[in-house]
């Protein structure tokens, strides 16, 4: 019956208005009279609501709202504003029948008939707690990512708009580039890069690069608000909306410089490695290239002392021949000196020099090592006292500063040698010392430079150029005297290295011609055991002893060494070389002591290769050896 009158209703052009309006359920649609009471319901309304048609109609409207805004005149200000105003729209909250809150979209609208006259309000209402949800979750969500951007202090990160135009800034952007983000927002980001990268539109290109490949990444220089610089990794990413219209650029930037710095570190600290391990091999080589051309001018010299004694007729062209040989075996001396030095295999002898002396006799081969471009000028005062220094290592520390200097005249200049008295200087304690001072007139260093310029492997000299270890080796060589090596430079006026050495007390270089006069020396004729493993070595100390009129007993090893003093109980000495297979020759003291405590013995050696706690207490004779110095050594290991 109920559908039969909904059909006939339909017939009407109200019944189909009705039918349509009741039909809807996403929309509350109802009448209102003028003062608010309910006189239509549709389904709509009873779907958000849950009130039935009977139970709402002629109720007003005022009991959907909440009680606080009723008690606010809520309802009847939107009646009146609709009133006043031809409508009224607003968001807030709702009350169901059950008591539960919606949030709801209404919209009333008066109904006036032809003469203008309200007749009513027709209001619309639409629950949009499911969208006000989801905005809040979407603010919410917004708040989190800002909050999280901006706690982010490690890294810049911040909006830009398409034309490049700060647009957002959070606390590790301000952190980062000291920008507070009143005084950047609106400003464009090519002001973090340095004058060269804005010159060469490098900005501009990141934002091309971006907007057309998505993405831009590169590592560079970047400006702080203060003008200083560092080293940053830099992404941008566009930014596109829905259809693909660009909205802007994220840009991220964090701060390498630390990372950055430990890296070159790293590569330093391995590059020093690899050169320390170079160097290690090298005066491994050195060592023992050295040594065994020691043992080769120990036999040479030995045969042309006792040649030069034995030589019938005296014939001076012969003579003459024969000094001229034992002269290259002194310089070859020398140069193996030198080269243990290099190789530190070489014991550091401290004893008085006089250091006009030291720098006169290697005249001849700073001329040669400096080239003909450099001038080299000594001055000295006319009384100098002598140091305490080891004359090859001071040779080797004057060459290395003299080279020094003349690498820093590539067009030439002179370098000058001065010397004079000081009383102390910075590190050191007060006392007497003299200061050996080679000044070039050369590029001179930065202030940089001269700070690092005594670390080990630090050179500006280039690759293949320098070692780095110059100036260490010196600095080390004057701290083991007692002393200190100083820089002192400035760019475009030469640079000055200053050798503090301790002054001598009381004592005197023994260089003066008479000197063997008051060498040690004995008249016994002795027994003597001589152990080499080098046939060429023993033949010749074999000689020497036997031409000073010593009975000579001769191993080729250790332990021939140890039978025959088992066997011959008449010998009273010992001369051993140290390097020997099988039993070294300290070791060989070692074993001897053991059996007879009384026996003197001297270490034969071409270098101070002995482990800590080996040899101690030995005499020790320097290979090559002359048989002075043979024959002095003897008297000092048998004197009471």
């Amino acid at each position: 019956m109920e559908r039969m009158e909904r059909f006939e209703a339909s017939k009407s052009s109200e019944g189909r208005s009705r039918m349509l309006i009741d039909a809807i359920t996403d929309y509350a649609i109802y009448m209102l009279d003028p003062d608010g009471t309910i006189t239509s319901w549709n389904s709509g309304a009873k779907r958000f609501k849950g009130y039935d048609e009977s139970e709402i109609i002629g109720e007003n409207f005022a009991r959907f709202y909440p009680e606080e805004d009723r008690k606010a005149g809520l309802p009847q200000r939107a009646l009146d504003t609709a009133r006043r105003e031809g409508r009224y729209e607003t968001e807030g909250w709702r009350v169901r029948k059950d008591g539960s809150r919606f949030w709801a979209y209404a919209v009333i609208d008066p109904i006036r008939d032809s003469e203008g006259r309200l007749i009513g309000f027709a209001k619309v209402t639409r629950d949009l707690t499911e969208r006000r949800k989801a905005e809040a979750a979407l603010r919410e969500s917004q708040e989190q990512f800002r909050l999280l951007v901006q706690g982010v202090t490690d890294y810049a990160i911040f909006m830009l708009t398409p034309q490049g135009y700060v647009s957002s800034w959070n606390s590790g952007a301000q952190r980062i580039k000291g920008y507070a983000p009143e005084e950047i927002i609106g400003q464009h980001f090519s002001r973090f890069y340095p004058e060269a990268d804005r010159e060469g539109g490098l900005p501009q290109l990141a934002l091309d690069v971006a907007a057309r490949e998505g993405r831009f990444e590169r590592e560079g220089i970047r400006i702080r608000k203060d003008g200083t610089q560092f080293f940053a990794h830099v992404v941008i990413d566009a930014i596109y909306d829905d259809d693909g219209s660009l909205l802007g650029f994220a840009k991220i930037t964090r701060d390498i410089t630390e990372r950055r710095n430990a890296a070159r570190a790293l590569e330093e600290t391995r590059e020093a490695l690899l050169q320390s391990q170079k160097m290690e091999a090298i005066g491994h080589l050195t060592g023992g290239i050295a040594h065994d051309f020691n043992n080769l001018l120990m036999a040479i010299q030995g045969s042309l002392e006792l040649l030069q004694r034995r030589l019938p007729g005296h014939d001076p062209k012969v003579a003459r021949l024969i000094d001229n040989a034992l002269q290259g075996t002194r310089r070859g001396s020398a140069l193996t000196q030198r080269m243990l030095a290099f190789a530190r295999r070489q014991e550091l002898k401290l004893a008085p020099l006089d250091v006009r002396e030291v720098v006169q006799q290697m005249t001849n081969l700073l001329q040669s090592s400096l080239g003909p471009s450099t001038r080299v000028e000594m001055q000295f005062p006319p009384e100098l006292p002598h140091v305490v220094a080891d004359a090859n290592q001071l040779e080797l520390a004057l060459l290395n500063l003299a080279i020094n200097g003349r690498d820093a005249m590539p067009d030439g200049g002179t370098i000058i040698i001065r010397a004079g008295r000081r009383t102390g200087a910075p590190g050191l304690k007060a006392g007497n010392y003299v200061c050996i001072s080679v000044s070039d007139t050369g590029t001179g260093m930065s202030e940089e430079t001269l700070q690092r310029a005594m670390e080990p492997f630090f050179t500006t000299k280039g690759v293949g150029k320098g070692t780095g270890l110059g100036l260490p080796m010196v600095h080390g060589m004057a701290q083991q005297s007692g002393g200190t090596l100083l820089l002192k430079s400035r760019l475009g006026q030469g640079t000055s290295a200053e050798l503090y050495l301790p002054v001598a007390r009381g004592e005197t270089a023994s260089t003066e011609p008479d000197a063997m006069a008051r060498t040690p020396h004995t008249d016994r004729k002795l027994a003597i055991l001589t152990v080499d493993d080098d046939p060429l070595v023993a033949l010749n100390t074999s000689a020497l002893l036997e031409e000073l009129g010593h009975t000579v007993y001769s191993a080729p090893s250790a332990m021939h060494a140890l039978d025959i003093l088992r066997r011959e109980k008449k010998i009273d000495l010992t001369i051993t070389d140290q390097l020997m297979p099988g039993m070294t020759g300290s070791e060989l003291a070692s074993r001897i002591r053991a059996e007879n405590a009384q026996m003197p013995i001297i270490l034969a050696t071409g270098y101070a290769e002995l482990a800590p706690g080996e040899g101690e207490g030995l005499p020790r004779l320097a290979k090559p050896f002359s048989q002075r110095e043979l024959a002095e050594a003897i008297a000092r290991a048998v004197s009471p």
